[in-house]
C-alpha cells in the first residue's frame, strides 16, 4: 500500500489543501508534501494526527477494500474428483459465507459423503438423472427437475440408484461441504 498516495486521495476528497491539513494535524506542509509523494514515512503518532484531521482512524485507513467477486466462471471452480462422485465448489472459498453451493455429479450406484447432523438447512435441485435422498432412516426418491429442502437435524446423504449419472445443485447453510 502506498500510504502517501492514499493520504493524498483522502485529503482531496475532504477538499483540503496541504496547508489546511498541516494546520489541522500540527505538522509542516513540507513534511506532508514529502509524505504524499512517498518520499518519507510517518511515525504512528503523526499518522494518527493526520488521519484524525481527515476524519478517519488507523483501522479504517488500513482496512482492505477489495471488491467482492460477484460472477464466477468455470475456471474459478474447485473440482474434487472421487472414485464415484465429483464435487464442484462453484463459489470459491464459500466456507466464509453463510451459504455454500456445490454441483455434485454421482456415478451410477454412488453415494455422496454423509453430512452429519448440524444447525442449518439444505436445498437441492436435481439437474440430471434421479437420486435417493437418505435422511436418517427415510429414503426419498428425487427425479430430474425436482427439489428437496431439509434441515440439518439428522445425518443425510445422496445416493444414485439409477444406471446413469445424476447431477445435483446442492446448497447448504451454513457451509458443511
Amino acid at each position: 500500500m502506498k500510504i502517501g498516495k492514499k493520504l493524498k486521495e483522502l485529503r482531496t476528497q475532504n477538499g483540503l489543501t496541504l496547508e489546511e491539513l498541516a494546520n489541522r494535524s500540527e505538522l509542516t506542509k513540507g513534511f506532508l508534501s514529502q509524505l504524499e509523494r512517498d518520499l518519507t514515512s510517518p511515525n504512528i503518532s503523526a499518522l494518527e494526527n493526520i488521519l484524525e484531521a481527515l476524519g478517519t482512524n488507523l483501522a479504517d485507513f488500513f482496512q482492505s477494500s477489495k471488491e467482492e467477486q460477484i460472477v464466477f466462471h468455470t475456471q474459478d471452480f474447485f473440482v474434487n474428483e472421487q472414485e464415484d462422485f465429483v464435487t464442484e465448489y462453484i463459489v470459491p472459498n464459500a466456507q466464509k459465507n453463510q451459504m455454500e453451493p456445490i454441483l455434485l455429479t454421482l456415478k451410477p450406484g454412488a453415494k455422496s459423503q454423509e453430512v452429519k447432523a448440524h444447525e442449518g438447512e439444505e436445498f437441492g435441485y436435481v439437474l440430471k438423472g434421479s437420486i435417493v435422498l437418505v435422511v436418517g432412516n427415510k429414503r426419498l426418491k428425487v427425479k430430474s427437475k425436482e427439489t428437496f429442502y431439509i434441515t440439518g437435524k439428522e445425518g443425510h446423504y445422496l445416493e444414485n440408484v439409477s444406471s446413469a449419472d445424476a447431477k445435483v445443485l446442492w446448497l447448504s447453510t451454513p457451509p458443511v461441504f
